[in-house]
């Protein structure tokens, strides 16, 4: 069985930078939708590839698994934990790679975000132009009828008046 190292074509002492190239342009190789190997032995490759970088991406894993290697190899029992009840396999997941965004993703978001400012641009441009009301009261809006107004003198004699006193004025 190939090391992890072996998997991803690396020297043992290969730099993090190193890994990484080393796993993008064997992902491209491997994976599944991009590969014109059998489906099923596409996903066995790609998945001991990301298995294999998942171990050396982690620097703890991976001086955990460097020990593993230079520890020789004893003739032991072999230790098979028992199945679970569901049939699940306690096989540990790789961790997800993290990247930044290369360049041409980030080009790609800024043209969807200038077609998204256009489209916003055009469509109340033409609104505008054609003398559309722009802001428009929903179909439940009641206004409440507009109070009729005092008499001048009125008004300033009910501004000076209690509120109970105006409610008993006939």
């Amino acid at each position: 069985m190939p090391t992890h190292y072996e998997q991803l074509g690396v020297a043992p002492d290969a730099s993090t930078q190193q890994l990484r190239q080393a796993f993008r342009a064997l992902s491209k190789r491997y994976h599944p939708d991009t590969t014109a190997l059998p489906a099923a032995e596409a996903e066995l490759a790609f998945r001991q590839l990301r298995q294999s970088y998942g171990v050396l991406a982690d620097p703890a894993a991976r001086r955990s698994y460097d020990e593993r290697l230079r520890q020789p190899v004893r003739p032991a029992a072999v230790f098979r934990p028992p199945a679970s009840p569901a049939g699940d396999t306690d096989q540990p997941r790789p961790a997800p790679v993290r990247r930044s965004l290369s360049g041409g993703e980030w080009f790609a978001l800024v043209l969807l975000a200038l077609a998204l400012v256009l489209s916003l641009v055009l469509g109340v441009g033409l609104a505008w132009a054609r003398g559309a009301e722009l802001m428009t009261k929903p179909s439940w809006w009641v206004e409440a009828p507009a109070a009729p107004a005092l008499a001048q003198g009125q008004a300033t004699a009910a501004r000076d008046q209690p509120l109970s006193v105006l409610s008993q004025a006939p």
